[in-house]
């Protein structure tokens, strides 16, 4: 092996990470889903459009995102003079995948009265085609804005849709998408775990489906189900989402027990993002080092995406008029 191609390994990979994140005055960004190692070394741990945003605001010029793809993408369409990098670029995501955009064009152009509100788990070029993008802790803020008269296609998340339109009382139509991840929870395993914890909390991310849903005592977001890690007054917490979100948890609350709920066999690791895997500290040290796979997106598909995004931002914080929301026709 060349000198050029050698990774090391240990203590000293993390000098060298470490050296590289100065050298290249860059951000690094993990996900609640990335490996505890890669949380542990992130200047920043969140969910995804946090994330982006927190980037957006530094100084740096390399922004290294440790998640999948539309995460780094996202950073990309916000801060379009940085260089983002990602450490495996076959980091993908099964809500992407399930929503090609040729598809979604053709979906969007069959119900032309509809407005796509669309789950930021998408393409850019998805994004592109929506009228506004929704987090899961953003999604309900921005429904309770648009009036029931307007009909809504929402995608590509069915399950999260499904949660939305139960809580309403809407009736969007839902892209048959879903989270692999959040898909693989057992109801049968649940409810073993639930009788051998007796009186424990479940905290659900609404990317479940609805039959993990109805056991939950909590749903939101990730952000959303650490801060009821944070407040709920037990001891014992079962969380219904990809396992990895419960080091933060022990992190800040040490005196506590969380425990990942089931797939189907009980012992399963079905529940572990395959995605997220993928990113490693060999491969954060040589994207750092190599400031490659870099992320790159043409100029006029990043400012169609950037248009829902914004107005994601803007409903999200009140600042838009429901006049100026409809169709894009594009």
């Amino acid at each position: 092996m060349s000198v050029a191609t050698q990774v090391p390994t240990g203590a000293e990979l993390r000098g060298e990470i470490d050296r590289l994140r100065k050298e290249r005055n860059a951000v690094i960004l993990a996900h609640y889903y990335q490996k505890p190692e890669l949380q542990d070394l992130a200047d920043f741990v969140g969910d995804s459009l946090e994330l982006s945003r927190k980037a957006a605001d530094t100084d740096a010029d390399v922004i290294a995102f440790c998640g999948v793809k539309f995460m780094a993408d996202t950073a990309k369409i916000l801060s379009p003079e940085k260089i983002v990098v990602l450490p495996d670029m076959e980091a993908g995501c099964s809500l992407e995948d399930s929503c090609p955009p040729h598809k979604f064009r053709a979906f969007r152009e069959a119900h032309p009265d509809h407005i796509a509100l669309t789950y930021i788990n998408c393409s850019t070029e998805v994004k592109a085609l929506s009228d506004v993008i929704v987090t899961s802790s953003s999604a309900e803020t921005i429904i309770s804005q648009i009036p029931e008269s307007q009909p809504i296609i929402f995608g590509p998340d069915r399950h999260l849709g499904g949660y939305l339109n139960r809580k309403f009382g809407r009736k969007m139509l839902l892209w048959p998408g879903v989270c692999i991840v959040h898909e693989a929870f057992s109801e049968r395993e649940l409810l073993k775990l639930k009788t051998q914890h007796p009186g424990a909390p479940v905290a659900a991310h609404p990317e479940c489906p609805p039959h993990i849903i109805d056991l939950a005592d909590h749903v939101g977001s990730t952000s959303s189900i650490l801060q009821f890690a944070k407040t709920f007054p037990g001891d014992t917490l079962i969380v219904a989402t990809e396992p990895h979100i419960i080091h933060q948890m022990e992190k800040a609350l040490p005196e506590k027990t969380f425990i990942g709920a089931p797939g189907a066999d009980g012992n399963c690791n079905c529940n572990i993002c395959p995605y997220m895997a993928l990113n490693t500290m060999e491969k954060l040290y040589t994207a750092l080092r190599d400031l490659q796979p870099r992320i790159e997106i043409e100029e006029s598909l990043r400012l169609a995406a950037k248009r829902s995004l914004d107005r994601m931002l803007e409903m999200a914080s009140g600042t838009i008029g429901l006049g100026d929301l409809g169709p894009t026709g594009d």
